[in-house]
């Protein structure tokens, strides 16, 4: 694993990934921001900043459990 993969998998530790999954989310996204910089023609830096924002929100989401709505 490249520096940078661990360092990945170091931050998706931090926001809530199961330690040992990280490793292999972190070579998804990195792989899936690389693309998605492709097609936005954003930087890769930017387009891994907007997947790890997606991802920690779901999982503050699933941390909360399923929202009630009345009818």
């Amino acid at each position: 694993m490249t520096s940078e993969l661990h360092s990945l998998a170091e931050i998706l530790r931090r926001l809530g990934c199961p330690p040992d999954k990280s490793p292999e989310m972190a070579a998804h996204l990195d792989r899936r921001a690389a693309q998605l910089a492709a097609q936005t023609g954003h930087s890769k830096a930017e387009a891994l900043a907007h997947l790890l924002k997606l991802m920690q929100q779901g999982w503050a989401a699933q941390q909360r459990g399923p929202e009630v709505t009345e009818p």
